[in-house]
């Protein structure tokens, strides 16, 4: 099993994760707590990982890239294309992993914690 890339729909208690082979195929669908994710992630190969950009993505992307992860935040309007049924986390998540490996999507890496006290400072993030 060789997992190209990574989607993970953050929720406060609760995330979402959907791997995808090089086909695009789902080949890991799982739901974890916050400690949770950060063991499973820590025990797999470095790949590609997206999430949508909010409050708790810059800190889980910190931790994530830490471990040798390339993580990318995708805003939700370029995520939105590829949801295929009805809204739910998991295919929240598999969108993720499709939007995020595209060569043209425009993610971001998480930011440092010093932008974001600065940010959090001046009141402008």
């Amino acid at each position: 099993m060789q997992i190209k890339s990574i989607g993970i729909d953050l929720g406060k208690t609760t995330f979402h994760l959907v791997a995808l082979d090089s086909r695009c195929h789902v080949v890991v669908r799982k739901k974890f707590s916050r400690p949770k994710l950060l063991n499973y992630t820590a025990n797999l190969a470095s790949c590609l990982m997206g999430m949508e950009a909010g409050v708790g993505s810059h800190f889980l992307g910190r931790a994530l890239r830490e471990q040798g992860h390339e993580v990318r935040l995708m805003p939700a309007q370029f995520v939105r294309p590829f949801v295929k049924s009805n809204k739910n986390d998991y295919c929240d998540a598999e969108a993720i992993a499709e939007a995020v490996e595209r060569e043209t999507s425009t993610g971001l890496g998480p930011r440092c914690c010093a932008s974001n006290a600065k940010d959090r400072v001046w009141g402008s993030g």
